[in-house]
């Protein structure tokens, strides 16, 4: 799945544990380890946390395009 891939690609880029990482977004640590190892379902709030956080774009996260760059 491309999600999870994303997801601990960005938190390595930022040299983050998952504990840092979880942290900074405010959830639990469990909840965040489900999401890098089998791109778990998320609500949609805290998948437009996560693509603020790392400030990429919710279409790159969801695997929908190459490019990371927010249009804002």
């Amino acid at each position: 799945m491309i999600f999870n891939e994303r997801l601990k690609l960005l938190r390595k880029e930022k040299n983050l544990s998952q504990v840092q990482a979880a942290q900074a977004l405010e959830m639990p640590i469990r909840s965040y380890q489900r999401l890098e190892s089998d791109g778990a379902k998320t609500h949609y709030d805290t998948l437009l946390l996560i693509a603020n956080f790392y400030d990429v774009s919710v279409d790159w996260l969801m695997g929908r395009t190459e490019d990371r760059v927010l249009h804002r």
